[in-house]
């Protein structure tokens, strides 16, 4: 008798072993970030909630490494997740950075708006693609800042601007405008700026502070050139091995924790822009001709994109349809 117990004891002990799933997940958010806090304060509901029968393993800061190694590690089984930007995903998803095309949006109103309907086709497009996406997440508008003010044409073709690698988007447009971008991992911008391989970048107010940019840079062009977002995917087979249950419980969390990032974001521009300020960086406007001509350039790099089929035509004008009448 204390026999069978003993092997219905470890059977049971088994089951609950195999049961448990672990979802490796990285990405280039630095530990620390409210990005980060968010996510581990989810990571723990999860565990809590599933009664450990699921966990969650960060890799922040880009340990992993970029953004295609990344992803080939998750085509590989070592990872089973990341939480990328729409650039870094477009490599699976061609549609992803559709939020990120050159000025889209004017505001925060009309990404607010155009979200409500674009982000569940974009979940669907994912998932066409064997990724599950939990949640998606505006990091802000991008901005261009740099080691110097740029207020005219001369001044912009004279900069030296880094871009993340394979942002097709990014390289098109500034190539356009005759600007020789410099691609590279998002790792080596922060040491690129203190050699001056690169002197200009474009970034968000917090991203630029939550990657210690902001003691570098000096001058912000007050134009948003995109809109950038931040997606939280899983590999689709990963997901699929979680019982519906523990399915639904991932999903909802990761989802709300997107959710207050969304709310969290403005408020930590904000603050971000405010201490660059104090830290003396200058706010400049380009002359009347310039901004007009890079707002050109965002519109013939779109309508090329969608020639070549980049990007589909169909999701770009689904955005602008979802944002119209937005204030």
């Amino acid at each position: 008798m204390k026999r069978f117990l003993s092997l219905v004891f470890a059977l049971c002990l088994s089951t609950q072993v195999q049961a448990q799933q672990t979802l490796k997940i990285a990405t280039l958010a630095p530990d620390g970030s409210s990005w980060m806090r968010e996510l581990r304060v989810a990571s723990k509901e999860i565990e809590t909630t599933t009664q450990g029968r699921v966990l969650i393993k960060f890799y922040p800061g880009g340990v992993m490494g970029p953004d295609a190694v990344v992803l080939r590690k998750m085509r590989l089984g070592q990872l089973q997740g990341g939480v990328l930007t729409s650039s870094e995903l477009a490599a699976v998803y061609p549609d992803a950075p559709v939020y990120s095309m050159p000025f889209l949006f004017d505001n925060w109103a009309q990404v607010d708006k155009a979200r409500v309907q674009i982000d569940p086709l974009l979940a669907k497009g994912f998932e066409a693609r064997g990724y599950k996406m939990l949640g998606a997440s505006g990091i802000g508008f991008a901005y261009m800042m740099g080691t110097k003010p740029i207020r005219t044409r001369a001044e912009m073709n004279s900069i030296k601007l880094w871009i993340p690698q394979n942002d097709v988007i990014a390289e098109r447009v500034f190539k356009q405008g005759g600007i020789t971008p410099i691609p590279l991992p998002l790792g080596d911008v922060f040491t690129s700026l203190q050699t001056g391989l690169v002197d200009t970048v474009a970034n968000t107010p917090s991203g630029a502070v939550a990657l210690q940019w902001h003691g570098k840079v000096r001058s912000m062009v007050d134009l948003p050139m995109s809109f950038v977002v931040g997606f939280m995917v899983l590999d689709i087979k990963a997901y699929q091995k979680l019982s519906p249950a523990d399915q639904a419980i991932v999903s909802k969390i990761f989802g709300a924790a997107a959710k207050k990032m969304d709310a969290n974001i403005k408020r930590d521009d904000e603050a971000a822009l405010a201490a660059m300020k104090k830290q003396g960086l200058v706010i400049t406007k380009l002359d009347a001709a310039e901004n007009t001509r890079w707002r050109n350039i965002g519109a013939q790099v779109t309508t090329q994109l969608e020639k070549e089929k980049i990007i589909s035509a169909e999701m770009v004008n689904a955005v602008r349809k979802a944002a119209a009448g937005a204030k």
